[in-house]
């Protein structure tokens, strides 16, 4: 016999999930390009792999050796909270290099897809207060 609709619902169902995950990829590429612009950083930088992390940890006032703390997160239990408190740290570097509070962080590490657009298309500054130390001519982020 005839299944009238499954194979149409299933096509219809992965499709329009597909369009959607594209759209927000889009707009999130869209937010993170308007803020490493706002922090006077190249927007395309969102579109290379790995050099966007290290210009998102350069904006959160972090060392750029940081971009291997993800990599504590293969050790089982522990290597996840490590690599959790580390994303905590970024987000607040962000929250702080744009004049936004800890409440505003706590909002970035649950709702990014929320709150980086609220930081790139909003009224935030980037200031990057108190980051940066200058050592013998030398930035040293901390």
């Amino acid at each position: 016999m005839y299944d009238y609709g499954s194979d149409a619902l299933f096509e219809y169902v992965t499709g329009g999930s597909i369009t959607f995950y594209l759209i927000v990829a889009v707009f999130l590429a869209a937010a993170y390009w308007k803020l490493f612009t706002k922090a006077g950083e190249p927007g395309w930088a969102i579109l290379i792999p790995i050099y966007n992390i290290i210009v998102l940890l350069r904006i959160a006032g972090k060392p750029w050796w940081w971009i291997f703390m993800p990599l504590i997160g293969i050790i089982p239990i522990i290597g996840w909270i490590i690599a959790t408190i580390f994303n905590v740290l970024v987000m607040q570097g962000i929250s702080t290099n744009f004049g936004k509070d800890s409440a505003f962080t706590v909002g970035l590490v649950l709702l990014p897809m929320i709150f980086i657009p609220i930081l790139a298309f909003g009224s935030a500054e980037y200031l990057a207060n108190g980051n940066v130390q200058i050592v013998d001519g030398i930035e040293d982020l901390m």
